[in-house]
């Protein structure tokens, strides 16, 4: 089968997580910049939620680039990929509204964790149904990033008992690791 439809169909699903996301955002009471303070927060978790979906909508865009066609369990993957990231407004409005309370800052974590998995299996499945000497294949290599990406959002979810702050700081770390697009495949594409 075609892969349009699934990419079409996950750009939806992206656009509609972001609406969402931008929703929550409570407008603030009064005039004065000091009217923001309140509701900071919610804003820059919103900001980091929102580049942490950029992320995924580009490398998923980047992956399917060379894929040549989709299979029924990639589609499946595919979807419990958007199940995860679906999950994100929640956890942006809980962190938000919480000021950085050490429960809603794991949860936030254990959500990319699971969404790092996702994508994970469904790279892993693309691969399986390209085959071992494709070009995607050749482009995710290893996943190294992948992999140390999980190591430093575990640490992140472990420290959020410790100090929120020093989490946060971790899930942003990732997310410019993986902020520059994906260039293993651009590179196996001949792309500068």
């Amino acid at each position: 089968m075609g892969k349009e439809r699934l990419t079409a169909f996950t750009d939806g699903v992206v656009a509609i997580i972001i609406t969402i996301m931008v929703l929550e955002l409570k407008l603030p009471v009064g005039t004065h910049l000091a009217d923001l303070r309140p509701v900071l927060p919610l804003f820059l978790s919103y900001v980091l939620s929102f580049i942490y979906i950029g992320i995924y909508w580009n490398n998923h865009h980047h992956m399917l680039q060379l894929a040549g066609s989709v299979s029924g369990p990639i589609l499946w993957a595919n979807l419990h990929l958007l199940f995860w990231l679906s999950l994100i407004p929640f956890a942006t409005a809980w962190i938000g509204e919480n000021h950085l309370a050490a429960v809603p800052v794991a949860v936030y974590g254990g959500l990319l964790i699971m969404a790092a998995i996702a994508y994970t299996i469904l790279m892993t499945l693309l691969i399986r149904h390209e085959g071992p000497g494709s070009a995607l294949a050749h482009a995710m290599g290893h996943d190294i990033k992948g992999k140390v990406s999980l190591a430093i959002y575990a640490a992140g979810v472990a420290l959020a008992f410790v100090d929120t702050r020093a989490s946060i700081a971790l899930y942003v770390l990732v997310a410019i690791i993986w902020f520059i697009p994906d260039r293993r495949v651009e590179r196996v594409m001949g792309r500068p």
